[in-house]
């Protein structure tokens, strides 16, 4: 037998199962290398906060069988949140580049945690209405503040992962509050509100101690220099091509919600659901996206264009309500569960990367706060126009118009993603210049 001379590279490792999870183990380790401990204990005060959400997914039904509303008022009321959430996003970006992340973050948490007991005891519409609009308001001036702050302690070259390591942590805590939510709702709705203003509140005294001596990896300026930064800097409301690609995200996300406004509905009115199985349903979806979101970024973020993945993202979105009108069998609301997880996977981090990227650190507080927008504005779409369309002609209706629209929406973010990505490779040295503070002349 010839042997192998001491030079011979060594064959290699056999595929079994213990070399299979060495290599997953290896690969879970690299996706999460290179993170900043702030941008981990940002993701950890978000998954508090995110573990108790148990009202929103379960308002609508709340507001039909306990409170009595009508299908139609209902989907009004969560207009209504929708509303709030586009005011709150306008207020929150536009606080946070006066007085900063930190403060406005606190200030929503801790406020917002509180009305929640406040919200529990409300019946008629009106005080109902105010009382929903309030809330989300106040919850909402957290997402551009929050965003500002990932791009504020994230190292700049894991920007897109720490984001996508914001999400994986709201996804975690998504998995666990919708089905916890289901269990609590099943005795009393009562403790959904309780459970949601105590996890709120955890968050933002948490975020507090953490956060309140905490340094980003970017140079604060002084006032004046923010002052002057702030007032030179380009508005993202004249910003045409942002401005169509937030229109084109609040399609996409007015499409996404029915994910937590129609399709817990569809759930218990079509197939006749517990609460158990549809906060079960819901919970998948904040698992999926945990198991797979920080992997999937790693491996295909830098190699794949935003553009491809974006769009890839939203014609599966589209195909996994489509999917809902092909057969009746309870497998494929799961089926259809998957595929909205990895639609998610695939759009939603680089969506946000664009934003970060489309702005500077004087402005970026605006940009983050117009990104939110687009996604306050389909809370407000999105359940009106889901709920009206699926009382008058049916859900069948609804989804077949979903899917339409997702591939009208995919061609609209295919041109003007490339056309952004074209001005952002253009115009990198003078990006560079403005975040270091120096003049371009």
């Amino acid at each position: 037998m010839q042997r192998k001379s001491s030079g011979d590279i060594p064959a290699p490792e056999p595929d079994t199962p213990t070399t299979a999870m060495k290599r997953l183990l290896l690969l879970y380790r690299n996706a999460f290398g290179g993170l900043s401990r702030p941008a981990w204990m940002m993701s950890l005060v978000m998954f508090i906060n995110r573990s108790g959400a148990m009202v929103t997914p379960f308002l609508a039904v709340y507001l039909t069988e306990v409170l009595d509303y009508s299908l139609k008022e209902a989907g009004m009321m969560l207009s209504i949140y929708g509303l709030g959430s586009v005011c709150g996003s306008f207020l929150g970006g536009w606080l946070t580049d006066r007085i900063g992340h930190f403060k406005v973050q606190f200030l929503s948490l801790t406020l917002g945690g509180s009305l929640y007991f406040l919200l529990l005891n409300l019946r008629q519409f009106e005080y109902m209405a105010a009382g929903v609009f309030i809330l989300s308001l106040v919850n909402d001036t957290l997402r551009p503040a929050n965003s500002a702050s990932i791009a504020y302690y994230a190292r700049p070259e894991n920007v897109t992962r720490a984001f996508s390591l914001n999400r994986m942590a709201l996804n975690l805590g998504f998995s666990i509050g919708p089905a916890l939510g289901g269990f609590l709702a099943a005795i009393s709705y009562r403790w959904l509100f309780i459970a949601d203003g105590i996890t709120c509140i955890s968050a933002g005294i948490f975020f507090f101690i953490y956060f309140r001596k905490q340094q980003g990896h970017r140079p604060q300026r002084q006032k004046k220099e923010q002052t002057a930064a702030l007032s030179s800097a380009r508005s993202p409301y004249r910003d045409v091509p942002f401005l169509l690609f937030t229109l084109l995200c609040c399609s996409f996300a007015s499409i996404f919600f029915q994910f937590i406004t129609t399709l817990p509905l569809y759930y218990r009115q079509v197939y006749k659901l517990s609460e158990t199985g549809i906060g079960s349903l819901l919970a998948l979806n904040g698992f999926i996206v945990f198991m797979l979101e920080m992997i999937a970024v790693y491996l295909i973020g830098d190699k794949v264009r935003k553009s491809v993945l974006i769009v890839s993202g939203m014609l599966l979105l589209g195909a996994s309500y489509v999917l809902l009108n092909l057969t009746e069998q309870v497998s494929i609301l799961y089926a259809a569960m998957a595929l909205l997880s990895l639609s998610e996977i695939l759009a939603m981090p680089f969506m946000a990367t664009i934003a970060v990227e489309r702005s500077t650190e004087a402005n970026r507080g605006s940009y983050m706060g117009l990104y939110t927008i687009s996604y306050s504005a389909a809370h407000v779409v999105a359940p009106y126009l889901g709920t009206t369309i699926a009382s008058k002609y049916g859900f069948d209706t609804l989804w077949w118009s979903t899917g339409g629209l997702s591939v009208i929406t995919a061609l609209g973010f295919y041109w003007v993603v490339q056309h952004m990505e074209r001005q952002r490779l253009n115009s990198q040295p003078a990006v560079a210049a403005s975040e270091a503070g120096i003049v371009v002349g």
